[in-house]
């Protein structure tokens, strides 16, 4: 059986292989968590189809390689007028990242089990105990096969997107970082004051996130 990918604080993890692909990374690294086979793929170039009780000869390329790309067709799903699940949607330039519109419904078709809802909530103008309540809702909307992204960045534009990994009884919120490929904590009380040091950025912005009750 295939053994599932996991990531914990302190690991170290795959890291995003262009200057913007930081959502597409973080979307790859969600799938390769939600599916084992797939993340077999990544890490082993072992075919997403290959059976266990065989032994396919894996590709040639590396697990970087293989991750950039990925990184790629993500991209071309987020960022397209026809994203997954052919859902028309705006069309955004690559060289701007991962719209996140995109990201949701990127999330929602790789979900693990049916059902899922994601929406994107906008943070940036909320304070004190707002961002105590939107803490508060990533934590209790994050949970194994359902991630969730987190957009930050300057006080004026968001820059980066990181990955919200379920909570753990050791840390309130761990994120992947995919620019450091790190796993990182994620505080509330950085979060509400709004001095996240994510991956060099502070403000939180957006949150992509399934709110379905299932």
């Amino acid at each position: 059986m295939t053994e599932p990918f996991r990531l914990s604080a302190g690991e170290q993890a795959p890291v995003q292989q262009s200057g913007t692909t930081c959502g597409s990374a973080s979307l790859t690294v969600a799938r390769m968590l939600i599916d084992p086979a797939f993340a077999r793929w990544v890490r082993d170039g072992i075919p997403k189809d290959a059976r266990d009780d065989g032994a396919p000869a894996p590709d040639r390329h590396t697990p970087a390689q293989r991750f950039a790309a990925y990184e790629q067709v993500v991209m071309s799903r987020t960022n397209t007028l026809r994203g997954p699940g052919h859902r028309l949607q705006l069309p955004w330039p690559r060289a701007l990242g991962t719209p996140p519109w995109g990201a949701r419904a990127e999330l929602e078709q790789g979900a693990s089990e049916p059902g899922a809802d994601y929406r994107v909530a906008w943070l940036r103008r909320l304070r004190g105990p707002s961002l105590e309540h939107a803490y508060a809702a990533l934590r209790a909307r994050v949970r194994r096969g359902r991630p969730a992204l987190l957009y930050v960045g300057s006080a004026w534009l968001p820059r980066h997107v990181v990955l919200v990994l379920p909570p753990t009884a050791d840390h309130q919120l761990d994120v992947y970082e995919p620019s450091a490929g790190q796993v990182v904590d994620l505080p509330r009380q950085p979060f509400v004051a709004r001095r996240l040091a994510v991956g060099g950025w502070d403000q939180p912005w957006a949150a992509v996130w399934d709110v379905s009750t299932g």
